[in-house]
């Protein structure tokens, strides 16, 4: 499993172009509310999601989503979804509450875990997330992101939360 070093190590050996900011540790959205002004780009909320099945999801949203677990397991038609336990985290994607982050599925070479991206962070210039720990955030280029993501052959939906519905994917 990488850990943020190596993440940051990859980013720059495929010479990607990213700010990385260093911070006490956040875990919830307002925590990181209080860098606002301070990071540039959309936050995200990330949420690690399992149904009934042992089937797991990880959505990226945009901070101040309202996301309806119910309705968006109907409209995506998921299963009825809930959080995922803390050992699921741990052992899927190596990290621990408070770090879920889209960079995390890259300690999953078994691509067991849809990914599910908003509109709304995939349509705004840059986006936010840790790099694997709760104490840093790692700014980018949206567009650069799903790149990224791609060439680590990471499967992403992207959804609207206000249509309910995947508008595009990439694979």
């Amino acid at each position: 499993m990488i850990n943020p070093k190596e993440l940051i190590k990859l980013l720059n050996a495929k010479r990607y172009d990213f700010d990385f900011h260093e911070h006490s540790a956040l875990f919830t959205v307002e925590d990181s509310n209080k860098l606002r002004g301070e990071i540039k780009g959309s936050h995200s909320k990330n949420l690690f999601l399992k149904n009934k099945k042992n089937k797991f999801y990880l959505f990226s949203c945009e901070e101040f989503t309202n996301i309806n677990l119910k309705t968006i397991s109907k409209s995506l038609d998921l299963g009825n979804v809930s959080f995922a336990k803390t050992e699921y985290l741990e052992d899927l994607l190596g990290i621990s509450p408070g770090s879920v982050t889209p960079f995390a599925l890259l300690n999953n070479p078994q691509n067991n875990i849809d990914f599910y991206l908003e509109d709304k962070l995939y349509e705004s210039e840059y986006i936010n997330f840790h790099p694997l720990t709760n104490t840093a955030t790692i700014t980018i280029k949206s567009q650069e992101f799903v790149k990224f993501m791609i060439e680590n052959k990471k499967k992403i939906h992207i959804f609207s939360s206000s249509n309910e519905l995947i508008v595009k994917t990439y694979e």
